[in-house]
């Protein structure tokens, strides 16, 4: 690629300055970037937006608690576990940030709270490994949001963008184990910061229209996909997404 079509705000070529080589090579760099956003947009879809969808899950920032192993004819995700049960939240950080509270679990069972951004970056991981099987309270924050971690709280873990998953894998250690796991989920919260703190909660971020994701087929040739990756179009994603758009932009 040449240095004039080299991403950044500076950098943007316009469509005129942009010959066929440049435009495959803009093109072909969008998509590498763009493919887990994409695939992971597939996903959120499905779980937080699509309630005709057989796999959705609940609104976004609400939890969906699994009480089963997944089984082939869950194929949003490529490869679930099939030892740990899941539960899913969708995270809308736009208005305030997440809390999310666990139960004291017992030691001998392995937990694992997994929060990634849009990209599928992991933000982080709270559970067994990492704050332990105490009970207690993690936050997740967006790009934008400024103050003091709130007292009570244990981590701050901060997203790119502001929407997200959250994904909680709790260890069943045999069929008959199953009612222990439920008991456990049921003990698994999430709430905006505003109702953890018992204050009034800030306006509501805008309403999203959400447009139709792409099918893992579609997604290797279709040319909607630069419009899921354009942060106007879907999730309002912030940079570097916003400049990387305006490049795209320029092959029209």
């Amino acid at each position: 690629m040449s240095q004039k079509v080299k991403l950044g705000h500076k950098n943007t070529p316009t469509l005129s300055a942009v010959t066929p080589a440049e435009a495959r090579a803009i093109a072909k760099e969008a998509y590498i970037y763009g493919y887990p956003l994409v695939g992971n947009y597939r996903i959120q879809y499905a779980y937080y937006v699509d309630k005709k969808n057989p796999e959705y899950m609940a609104p976004w920032n609400h939890i969906k608690n699994i009480h089963n192993v997944y089984t082939p004819a869950d194929t949003a995700v490529q490869t679930p576990n099939s030892d740990t049960p899941y539960s899913w939240i969708g995270l809308d950080l736009r208005a305030e940030p997440i809390v999310i509270s666990v139960p004291a679990i017992d030691k001998k069972r392995y937990y694992s709270v997994e929060m990634w951004d849009a990209y599928t970056y992991i933000i982080g991981y709270a559970g067994s490994r990492t704050t332990g099987n105490d009970a207690g309270n993690i936050m997740v924050v967006g790009l934008g949001w400024k103050g003091a971690t709130p007292k009570g709280i244990k981590k701050v873990y901060v997203s790119d963008t502001d929407f997200g998953n959250v994904v909680f894998r709790t260890q069943l250690f045999d069929p008959a184990d199953i009612e222990n796991i439920v008991k456990i989920q049921n003990q698994y919260k999430v709430r905006p910061l505003s109702a953890f703190l018992g204050t009034p909660p800030p306006p509501a971020a805008p309403v999203v229209n959400f447009i139709k994701p792409l099918t893992k087929d579609e997604q290797r040739t279709s040319l909607e996909f630069f419009n899921i990756i354009n942060p106007r179009q879907t999730l309002g994603f912030k940079t570097p997404a916003e400049y990387f758009g305006q490049c795209v932009a320029s092959i029209g």
